[in-house]
This record gives C-alpha cells, structure tokens and sequence, in this order.
C-alpha cells in the first residue's frame, strides 16, 4: 500500500520564518510516513532542506517593501501579469504531479492576499476534483497588521467555503487566536490549536556559544537597527565582559553587514557571523539571548530554557512580534524592550534585568505542535485513502 500524500505550499516574502515553519512540519509528516511535496514561493534559503520531501522551487517571489503590497522576481522587478500566469501554471502542474490527500496552505487566508492570483485557482483545482482532498490552512499564533472587517469576513468566507481545517499552531493558554482574529468564534469547529511548531533540538555535545550573549535577528532582513544597538550596549552591561555572539542574518545587505563588522571590531569581545546553523545549540549554552520576537526565534529561546530580552519588529503596520513579545513576557518568559524605545541603554538596562532572573522554567506552554499537526493531517489523509 503507498503511504498517503502531502501538498504544503509556502510563500515567504520578507523574513524565513514562514518557511522555516512550513519545512518543520514537513519533516514532521514525513516522519509520520506521509510522501510530502513541500513548494515554495520564496526565495530559497541556503541550508533549508528537508530530507525525505519532495521540494519545489516555484519562481521565487518576494516583498518588494514592508508595506508587502507589491512583489517582485528575483531580479528585483515588479512581477506582471505574464509572470503571474506563468507561475500559477507551474504550481497547479506541481499539484497535478503530487495528487495528494491533503493540501495545506500556510497562511492563507488568513493571510498572503498577494498570492491570491494563484491560490484560488488551485483552491479551486483541488475543491473540485473527484477525489477531493482535505484542504487545511496552517497558521500561526499570532496574524501580522489588523486587518479591517471587510478583509475579515472576506477571509472568513474564504474558511468557509474551501477549508476543513485551520491548523492554529500556538497555545490557547498563551494568546487565543481571536486576539489577532476576531471572527475566530464562527469558525470554532474547523480551528485546531496544536501548540507552538518548533525543531527537536539535535541531540549534541557542543559546548559552542557557553556563557556568551547571542544576538540575533532571524534572516536579517529588517534586523539592523537591533544588531547595532546591541553591539553598542555591550559596554553598558554586566555582561561586558562575556563574548557576544552576532548573527546577522543571511539577508542583511552588505554595506550593512560591513558596518556591523567595523563597529565589533572597535568594540572587542564581539564576534559577528551570518548564520549558525546549530542556533539552538547556541540558544542552549548561552548565558543570555537578544533577538527580534519572530515566531521561530522566540519558540528556540523558550525550548532552551535561555533568559531572553526581545525586541519586537514593528515596521510597516506589523503588530504580530509585539503582541507575541507581550503575552511571553507576561509568562515571566522574557523582558521586551519596545522597537520604538529601542537604544543602547535602555537594552542594556532589560540584558541586566533578565540577567538576573531565573532561568524560564521548561513545559509552560506547549510545544508540541509539529508532532501533533502531523498526527492529525495523517489521520486525515488515512480518511481519503490512497
């Protein structure tokens, strides 16, 4: 008998974090024993495999601000309505070759509005063909700027009229999912809260990173201002005298990253690199984490156990990390440091404030979300047969 089959679609447009999640719930289901088909809209990210899972490059697609209502190719060009066609072909083909039991889309409806050209035709595609699969939405806790009651009852007949399910991955004792979705209450029996979607920590032996102070920004994107602040606080903390570990980012421009290198080297005991990929190894030796309050960064943070100061991105209209960053602290998880009141001092003063707090306790709020998500996409691909 052939194992059952996974569609995932995932678009990132900015940062990594939406398909970081997306390719840890791939592993996920295909450790479940699904056959997953994992396409990606975004631009590819060196070092985001997923052994087991049939990946597919779409053409990539990105932001072309964070205002996030224009794309642009890879060559940084205003995508037209050629190019549109041409990629929704390539994904409905995609589609076609998987023949899956189940579709999950991440994010959409809920959000990816500029993806609409085409998903509702493959939302269309997979409603009406003669075997027709489970479509899900998988989202996470928080959605990013508010959206008005007209684009939430849009969204909301979007559930209705395509969705089976919507895969909430958080933890309803932490923040509920009407907090960023008001209208979550009519669509109650399709929600399924899983807890937060986080990687296994590798087992491992590394000392890398013990007792030091990393500093990070996720893909580096929109993370900058952060990293200088931090690199310029060092001397006005009690860690002064620890090394503090910089993670730039992969997507930090260069002119950036080079200024980022002039002022470590000025002030010493600083070592700045791109990425790691064994960040939760750093996370788990570290003295004390600094980061922006991205879904994945802060769930790694809690999975270690590391004291943590967070400092929410808040461009554009977002208001996802600040919510997320709120709810945490209030946890006793972290201490946050507003991106509007962000400067040397004040990080300083919230590095020594976490400093001296216990460490965050392990098993406060559920993290289990990959495991659980693959559990029940597998039991609902077992219903459609193979």
């Amino acid at each position: 008998m052939s194992a059952a089959r996974v569609f995932v679609y995932v678009q990132h447009l900015l940062g990594i974090g939406h398909l970081k999640r997306a390719a840890t719930l791939a592993r996920a289901l295909a450790a479940q024993g699904l056959q997953v088909t994992l396409a990606s809209g975004g631009a590819a990210v060196p070092g985001m495999t997923v052994d087991r899972v049939t990946s597919v490059q779409l053409p990539p697609a990105s932001a072309a601000d964070m205002t996030f209502k224009s794309l642009v190719d890879q060559a940084g060009r205003a995508v037209d309505e050629a190019w549109k066609r041409s990629r929704s072909a390539a994904l409905l083909d995609a589609w076609r070759a998987a023949d899956p039991q189940v579709l999950v889309l991440e994010l959409f409806p809920f959000g990816r509005r500029q993806m609409r050209f085409e998903l509702l035709p493959l939302l269309e595609l997979a409603a009406s063909a003669p075997r027709r699969p489970v479509i899900a939405c998988s989202v996470r806790d928080i959605l990013g700027e508010a959206k008005s009651a007209e684009r939430q009852q849009e969204t909301l007949e979007l559930v209705q009229r395509y969705f089976d399910g919507v895969l909430v991955h958080g933890d309803p004792s932490v923040v509920a999912f009407e907090r960023s979705f008001p209208l979550a209450p009519r669509i109650a029996q399709k929600l399924h809260y899983t807890g937060y979607v986080v990687e296994e920590p590798a087992a491992h032996a590394s000392r890398d990173g013990q007792g030091e102070v990393v500093v990070s920004a996720g893909g580096g994107a929109v993370g900058a201002a952060l990293l200088e602040a931090a690199i310029a606080a060092k001397p006005l903390t009690g860690a002064r005298d620890r090394t503090w570990r910089v993670l730039a980012g992969s997507n930090l421009a260069q002119p950036a990253y080079e200024r980022l290198a002039q002022q470590a080297q000025r002030a010493g005991g600083v070592v700045l690199e791109k990425s790691r990929p064994d960040f939760a190894v750093l996370l788990a030796n570290c003295a004390l984490s600094i980061s922006q309050a991205g879904y994945n960064t802060l769930l790694e943070t809690v999975q270690a156990g590391a004291r943590a100061v967070a400092v929410p991105f808040a461009g554009g209209a977002e208001t996802e990390q600040a919510l997320r960053a709120r709810c945490f602290a209030e946890r006793g998880l972290l201490e946050v440091v507003e991106e509007s009141a962000l400067t040397p001092r004040s990080l300083a003063a919230a590095v020594d404030r976490a400093a001296q707090r216990p460490a965050p306790a392990r098993g406060g709020i559920n993290l289990d979300g990959a495991r659980t998500s693959a559990a029940l996409i597998a039991r609902w691909a077992a219903q459609r047969g193979t």
